[in-house]
């Protein structure tokens, strides 16, 4: 399934088509790339979240959409290291969508990206093919997990080892 929705989602033809079908598990990333209404909300609610003393932001599945979104929009904010969790950025349907433009660096001094090889949301497991380097000159750091027959579920995520 990984396979073809890595093949799918690099086709010009099925772009817009995979956005409705391929992302029939993703309903919620589709609608937040879909209805500017519902984005703003979402990204205010994070930016607002995002003080001074914020040093670590951890999002999982389209959290991580909404906060590499608002840390990328909130140039200067203080945040160290973005973590995200079962993201979906790097799937083109999602990456062209991005706002601000897709592939700029969220301002982070460190970006981890954790998946689990069979999260199909995470359909793309390498996100440092995508986005530019941080501070010290790095890619996005990957690291794998294994979530069982759950792989997208976020505890599972948070109380993984790794």
């Amino acid at each position: 399934m990984q396979t073809a929705l890595r093949v799918l989602q690099h086709s010009r033809f099925f772009a817009d088509l995979s956005l409705r079908a391929l992302v029939f598990d993703l309903k919620q990333v589709r609608r937040y790339l879909t209805d500017d209404g519902l984005r703003a909300a979402a990204r205010r609610r994070v930016e607002e979240a995002i003080g001074p003393d914020t040093r670590v932001v951890v999002a999982h599945s389209l959290g991580s959409v909404v906060a590499y979104e608002a840390l990328c929009a909130r140039p200067g904010h203080h945040v160290r290291a973005l973590v995200t969790l079962g993201s979906p950025l790097g799937m083109r349907m999602v990456y062209e969508r991005l706002r601000p433009e897709p592939g700029g660096w969220p301002g982070t001094t460190v970006w981890t990206n954790i998946v689990d090889e069979g999260d199909v949301v995470a359909a793309v497991k390498d996100l440092s093919l995508f986005f530019g380097t941080g501070v010290t000159g790095e890619g996005v750091t990957g690291k794998v997990v294994h979530n069982g027959s759950h792989a997208h579920d976020a505890t599972l995520y948070l109380t993984a080892k790794e």
